[in-house]
Order: structure tokens, then C-alpha cells, then sequence
């Protein structure tokens, strides 16, 4: 199952969809109907499981659109049936247990009599049983703790009689550190799109030899001018050079989805140099310093994200520098900021 929640990631849900079901997706995951539209309107055949709860107000589309829902409760189940039968449709649904993340799914305790009130209800098939890690890239312990209390969960239903046609456990981090919770379906989201989760628990060196990067993010340089000893910068004025300085103004700012905590730290790539950012982000642009890169002009390509010579600036350095995750990087990049797809495929 290909997590493409969020745009894909803020990758571009149609286009990156596309790709995908030539490029062996069995399933995907939405967060919502808007992106299960989305994938419909690419193409028709491929199952879609929302993975956020459907509002009441949502049932019926949702069964309209033949999107699988992932239930959690009785009370769900039971308007879920109720108007399926109306409409004289079946639904295939996802049923959720909560093994420490505390969002969505029923208790371990619950879940068999759950499943079995839900499986008398008419116009629903069980589909699926799956659960969710809560720090699979950071905390062995509660990971094996959830590893145990599904697994757990799955032998006593099996011992009773109960299959399902799908289990899954594993997002992205639970794919690179929880091997022993592969059941027969997966949900990759960040690996998906070439980046690594972030946490202290340290990935095979095979995946981190070929993970590669979906995205690169650039901008241009709109303006170069040198400055003198004691200038002031951008809003608030809380920059001040220590020197004459030569430095460029960009065609990005946190109105594009470049994160405004990233400005104390961050750099970007000019001329295959690390320049580093001066003063506030603004919403459309920014200013760097570009003293030691003596041939920037107007025009320049420049990379937040991506490789340019010998440097390299990943979603993940730049999370650091802005104190957030790779996820909330990519997710925040702004409409406005036009995809370019490369490839055949893509295109």
C-alpha cells in the first residue's frame, strides 16, 4: 500500500499516482475522499483505504466512491451498514486496533469482540485488521511492546477462527527497523518518496547505499548587490554585516513553504556553495550571503533541496535547521510552487 496522503507527500498526488500504478502500488492510502478523487480521476481500478476515520456526513461518498474505510468502533460500523444497505452496496472495510498511538483503533482487549459485532452487520466485509507504530524510528522498546500486543491480538483470532485477507503494521520506519511485523501488506510513506525517517535507530546500510531523493526544490536569484560594514537586513532588521558583503535575494520565502524557523541556521546552494541565510524569511523571499560565490548574477539557479556540485541539501537537513521533520518539510510546499516532472512515466 503506497502512502500518498498529503499531495503525495507534497510531491503532486495525480502526477505521482500516475506513476505509481505503473510501478507495482497494489493499494493506496489517502487521508481523505478529496485524494481518493484524486487517484480516480487518474485511474479506476485500484483500491484506495482512507486511512483517517470517515465524518458522518462522509459515509455515503465514501461508499459511493468505493473507498475503503478504516473503522475503529461499533457506532461507526453501524452507520457505515446502515447506509449501505440503503444505497444496496457492500463495504470492504479496514478494521483498526490501537496498539500505542492513541489516534485511531480500538483496544487490543476489544478488538475481537469488535470484529466479531461488526462481521454480523449486514453490507460489510472485514478486509483488513492493521495497527500503527508510534516511534518505530526512535523507541525499540515500545516498538516491540506494539509488535507483541498485535501479534498477540492476531493468534487468539486466528485460534478462533478469524482470517483476513489483509494485515499490515508497518509504515516507513517499521519497514527499515520492525522486520518481524512484515505481515502481508505494507504502507511505505517517506521511503516511498527517497527519505529516510529520522531517529536515533539506525537503518540497514543497504537502504541508506540506495534511498534516493524524489524531489529537488530550487528557486532563482532575483537580485545581487554588495552591501557595506554595519548594513541592517530584511524585517526587524536583526541582521547586521560585519563586513562588506556581497549578498543575493531569492525567489522563495515561507509564503512558497520554506520554513521561517530554518533562518538562523539554514543554507542553500549557490554556485555548488553552502551560503547561509541573512536576517528573516520573508513570504516571497529571502536574502543570502554570496561573498564567496563571486560569479552569482541574476537569474542563478539556487537549491533548497537537492544536489548542486559537491554539496548535497536533503529534507532532512533542512528539517534539522528549521527544528521539524523531514514530513512537515515536504508537506509544506506551497501550490504555488510549480512541479516539474521528469521522465516519460511522470510526464
Amino acid at each position: 500500500m503506497t502512502v500518498v496522503k498529503a499531495d503525495a507527500y507534497g510531491h503532486g498526488l495525480r502526477q505521482i499516482a500516475t506513476l505509481l500504478m505503473q510501478s507495482g502500488t497494489d493499494i493506496f492510502g489517502v487521508a481523505n475522499l478529496n485524494e481518493a478523487r484524486d487517484i480516480r480521476a487518474v485511474g479506476r481500478g485500484w483500491p484506495i483505504l482512507m486511512l483517517g476515520a470517515c465524518l458522518p456526513d462522509e459515509i455515503e461518498r465514501a461508499i459511493k466512491d468505493n473507498v475503503m474505510p478504516t473503522l475503529s468502533s461499533m457506532s461507526e460500523a453501524r452507520h457505515f451498514s446502515r447506509v449501505a444497505k440503503r444505497l444496496k452496496r457492500t463495504v470492504t472495510a479496514h478494521i483498526k486496533v490501537d496498539t500505542g498511538m492513541g489516534r485511531l483503533g480500538a483496544p487490543c482487549s476489544e478488538a475481537p469482540q469488535l470484529i466479531e459485532s461488526i462481521s454480523n452487520l449486514p453490507n460489510i466485509t472485514i478486509a483488513g485488521l492493521y495497527t500503527h507504530y508510534a516511534s518505530a524510528e526512535s523507541d525499540a522498546p515500545l516498538s516491540r511492546t506494539q509488535r507483541t500486543s498485535f501479534l498477540q491480538l492476531l493468534n487468539k483470532l486466528k485460534a478462533a477462527g478469524r482470517s483476513f485477507e489483509y494485515i499490515h503494521m508497518n509504515n516507513s520506519a517499521g519497514l527499515l527497523h520492525e522486520r518481524k511485523s512484515n505481515h502481508n501488506l505494507a504502507r511505505p510513506g517517506l521511503l516511498v518518496y527517497g527519505v529516510m525517517p529520522t531517529g536515533p535507530r539506525r537503518p540497514p546500510a543497504i537502504m541508506k547505499r540506495h534511498i534516493r531523493p524524489a524531489l529537488s526544490w530550487k528557486c532563482r536569484v532575483s537580485l545581487v548587490k554588495s552591501i557595506a560594514k554595519g548594513t541592517k537586513l530584511s524585517y526587524g532588521q536583526t541582521y547586521t554585516s560585519k563586513r562588506t558583503m556581497r549578498v543575493a535575494t531569492l525567489t522563495a520565502g515561507y509564503g512558497d513553504g520554506y520554513h521561517y524557523s530554518a533562518q538562523r541556521e539554514a543554507r542553500v546552494l549557490i554556485g555548488g556553495r553552502l551560503c547561509p541565510i541573512l536576517g528573516h524569511i520573508t513570504m516571497d523571499q529571502m536574502i543570502v550571503d554570496v561573498s564567496r560565490v563571486k560569479t552569482t548574477k541574476t537569474g542563478d539557479e539556487v537549491v533548497l533541496i537537492g544536489k548542486q556540485g559537491k554539496h548535497n541539501i536533503t529534507a532532512n537537513q533542512l528539517a534539522k535547521w528549521a527544528n521539524t521533520i523531514p514530513c512537515e518539510i515536504l508537506t509544506a510546499i506551497a501550490y504555488r510552487v510549480p512541479r516539474v516532472y521528469r521522465g516519460g512515466q511522470a510526464a
